[in-house]
This record gives structure tokens, sequence and C-alpha cells, in this order.
């Protein structure tokens, strides 16, 4: 059974820390896809022109499947490596670390890289904070607009995820519910319409469930 849930950053974002007068900025970026995540790359090489090495790391998928990781000159698994291990140990995806350097004049070693290019990626994930991304089905099911709101309270109250709601003639709201609760739905639906309005089931779709 595929996973059906993942953690993600709740926010793109930056952090910057500072040794022996480099500057490590991490900048992280939610991100669909490898394409994605090398445009974020290449654009902060525009932005910081100026900087020496603008290193990376992204994972990729609800399972962490796609991981890929650069060093951009700095000494082979210095600076890529440990931001990838940054990564995963949080158990993050559809994340991009760069990590952009401006070199200060002192020679930091291989243990200083490492210890840098880490620890910016923690700067930068305690900074934005992480939510957690879950698979849904969704449902939809239509109601009188007298009901409507009615419905939508007790639905929140009982853990279902209203996506959306469409006014016309009647109301159609758009219910998110985990794959293993799928099974309660109908029958809190009856109870709370009294047998009125069953839902439809429409699909599935990644969300972000609130903090």
């Amino acid at each position: 059974m595929p996973d059906t849930s993942y953690l993600t950053i709740a926010r793109d974002g930056s952090a910057e820390i500072e040794v022996k007068r480099s500057r490590f900025l991490c900048t992280l970026r939610r991100v669909e896809s490898e394409a994605d995540a090398r445009t974020v790359v290449d654009r902060l090489r525009r932005e910081h022109w100026d900087a020496r090495h603008h290193c990376s790391a992204f994972v990729l998928g609800p399972d962490g499947r796609v991981q890929r990781s650069s060093d951009d000159g700095e000494p082979a698994g210095t600076a890529g490596a440990p931001m990838l291990e940054v990564l995963r140990g949080r158990e993050v995806s559809d994340v991009v670390a760069v990590v952009t350097r401006w070199f200060g004049g002192v020679l930091l070693g291989a243990g200083g890289l490492v210890r840098a290019y880490g620890d910016s990626v923690r700067a930068g994930l305690d900074a934005l904070g992480t939510l957690t991304r879950s698979l849904v089905v969704e449902h939809e099911l239509v109601v009188s607009h007298a009901d409507a709101g009615r419905l939508e309270t007790e639905l929140r109250a009982r853990g279902i995820s209203v996506l959306d709601t469409a006014y016309a003639a009647e109301v159609t709201l758009r219910l998110g519910v985990p794959a293993h609760d799928v099974a309660v739905l109908a029958p809190l639906v009856a109870e709370l319409t009294g047998g009125a309005s069953a839902p439809t089931e429409v699909g599935s779709r990644w969300v972000d469930l609130p903090a």
C-alpha cells in the first residue's frame, strides 16, 4: 500500500548562518519535480551571482524515492551529501534545499564544511517548520442552503476536511477523507442529514493538514 502521508515544509523561506566569516544562506522551497528543483537552483545562482557555491539537495515523492544532491565545486561529499542527510533525517519530501556560500577567506576543512552545510539546512527547517501532507479521497455532498452551514461545522468537528464549498441552486461540499476513514463517511452523513443526502466519491488528492 502506498504511503498516504508525509512531512514537508510549512512554507518557503530561508535562513542564514556564519562560520569563520563565510556566509551560508539556506533557501528551502516546496517543489513537485526534479525540473522544479533545478529551476530553483538556477534562479538562485543568477540572483546570488557573487557567491562562490550554490550546493543543493532535494527529496521528492510521498515515499522520498527521488533523492539528489550536488556539491557545486566544494570537495566531494562535504556539501550536498550532508544537506541531503538532514532532509532525510527530518523525513521531509517535495523539498529542495539550496545553500549559497560566500567565502570568508578562511578554509574550513572537510569536517567544517560538512557541519556548516548540514547546520544551514537544520537552521532553515527549524525556522520554517513542517506540516503533514495527507492523501485524501474526495467526495461531493449536495445539500440544501438551509443545512449547509450546520453540516460543514459538524463535519469539521468530526475530523472531515471540507476542501471547497460551491453555491448554486443547492450547495456542494467537497470533502476530503483519509483512505483508512472512508468507510465512516457515509454513515456519518446519513446520521447528520437524517438519510436525506449521501456522499459521492469523485477522486483523490494531496492536502496540507492544519498545524
